[in-house]
């Protein structure tokens, strides 16, 4: 277990480094481009120069990359007594702990990522980060957890009833789920409920009354059938009844609206019911100020944002659990606890839920790395306070250290989390482990 896991670790470590080599050669193709866009309007070629040499634009690009891995590692040589030296060990840039000194300019460190300044505001990368990274976590984190509720639940219902009315309906919201973009999404749902549903909305009566009827249509029938034929009362056919009524009347409605506009009086087509509204902000962040400057917790402003992220993990969780669970159910272990006569109840938790959920704790955890990628998109519509729209600021205004360190960062929070899911599943399941 021990190999597997520093197996693991090691493959983390040289996926990063491939990701950190390949975003420094891309953003130093020009480094001209680099000093100029630093130094600002009309700039002398004296304060250019000043400028290379300050962010050792001036070395070959080999060396650059060199220098960069040596502040990007948790161990490395610094020169403590020469100020001018391309490996300074400045106190102000650097949070360090001395190891020992092998020579007498060369000094081994241990010390946090230094991953350079941002170029706009002077500041350092990691401190922006860190000040930006808690909305991105709390985002990401509802996000997940209305995604994981959902799904499941949908999924394991779906499964139950293979081929009912309800596992058709869920299989074509799941693949509209995973087909929209999340930037899509996110004008939609911004649009209708924090915008159109505001304040109040008023929906026709006509439907509702349409799936009230079919709801008492599909008790009576149920019950009928169900005393005549000695079988359970089924959930599932009054949950299509009551559909059936509510999509039956909805395009009576629609055709009643439409005469109504040739002067037809119709009964029932010209009432609503009014719902309250959603008082939703259409953009917003989760650590707020009021008008006084005092900070404040927005719930409101989570809503939204959390939900449109979501909604594709959520699709694909659904999706990989009804497969799980037709799967598992087609075992021989789970057909011969039923044919024992156990609970169905239990037969579903211990022996078919359990083994079902596996593949998807696997695309649990890398939608929710992910999900930092995702919130690019949905931050930038929300106007959501995290990382994701940093790092679309900064790609804007060519913050070159801004752009690596944010996207350093997203990249380790998908390593992290996917070797940590590795070496647990390798736990759970030895047959892991061996391959």
């Amino acid at each position: 277990m021990i190999k597997y896991i520093i197996k693991k670790i090691l493959y983390g470590i040289l996926v990063l480094w491939g990701v950190v080599t390949v975003l420094f050669f891309l953003f130093n193709v020009n480094p001209s481009e680099i000093a100029r866009n630093k130094a600002g309007k009309n700039p002398t070629p004296e304060l250019i120069a000043e400028i290379e040499r300050e962010l050792n634009l001036d070395l070959p690009v080999y060396k650059q990359y060199m220098l960069y891995l040596n502040d990007l590692s948790p161990i490395s040589i610094h020169n403590e007594s020469v100020s001018k030296s391309r490996i300074y060990l400045d106190d102000e840039e650097y949070s360090y702990t001395k190891l020992f000194s092998f020579s007498e300019n060369r000094t081994l460190v241990i010390k946090s990522p230094h991953l350079r300044r941002d170029y706009q505001r002077d500041q350092k990368v990691m401190e922006r980060i860190d000040a930006h990274l808690p909305e991105t976590l709390i985002l990401a984190g509802a996000a997940i957890v209305i995604a994981i509720f959902l799904g499941i639940t949908l999924g394991i219902i779906s499964g139950l009833y293979k081929g009912t009315f309800i596992d058709q309906s869920s299989i074509v919201i799941s693949t509209l789920g995973m087909s929209a973009p999340s930037f899509v999404m996110a004008v939609i749902i911004q649009w209708i409920f924090a915008n159109q549903w505001y304040d109040e909305s008023s929906v026709p009566i006509l439907p509702f009354l349409g799936v009230l009827v079919g709801g008492l249509l599909g008790f009576a029938l149920n019950k009928r059938v169900a005393k005549e034929r000695f079988v359970n009362f089924s959930w599932v056919y009054m949950g299509e009844m009551m559909f059936k009524g509510g999509i039956i009347s909805s395009v009576i409605w629609l055709v009643g609206y439409a005469l109504m506009g040739l002067d037809v009086s119709i009964p029932l087509i010209d009432n609503y019911i009014v719902f309250p509204g959603t008082e939703l902000p259409n953009q917003g962040t989760f650590y707020a100020s009021d008008e006084l400057g005092d900070p404040y917790i927005d719930y409101y402003a989570l809503v939204l944002p959390a939900i449109t992220l979501g909604i594709r993990p959520l699709a694909v969780i659904m999706q990989l659990t009804r497969s799980s669970m037709l799967d598992v159910m087609s075992q021989d272990y789970v057909r011969t606890a039923k044919a024992k006569g156990l609970n169905p109840f239990w037969v579903l938790i211990k022996h078919t839920l359990k083994n079902a959920l596996n593949p998807v704790i696997t695309a649990i955890s890398g939608y929710f790395a992910g999900m930092f990628a995702g919130a690019i998109f949905v931050e930038q519509i929300f106007n959501w306070n995290g990382i994701g729209n940093v790092l679309y600021d900064a790609v804007v205004n060519d913050n070159m250290p801004l752009v690596i360190g944010a996207t350093i960062f997203i990249a380790a929070g998908f390593v992290i989390i996917n070797v940590i899911v590795d070496i647990v599943y390798g736990l759970i399941d030895p047959r892991v482990r061996i391959r």
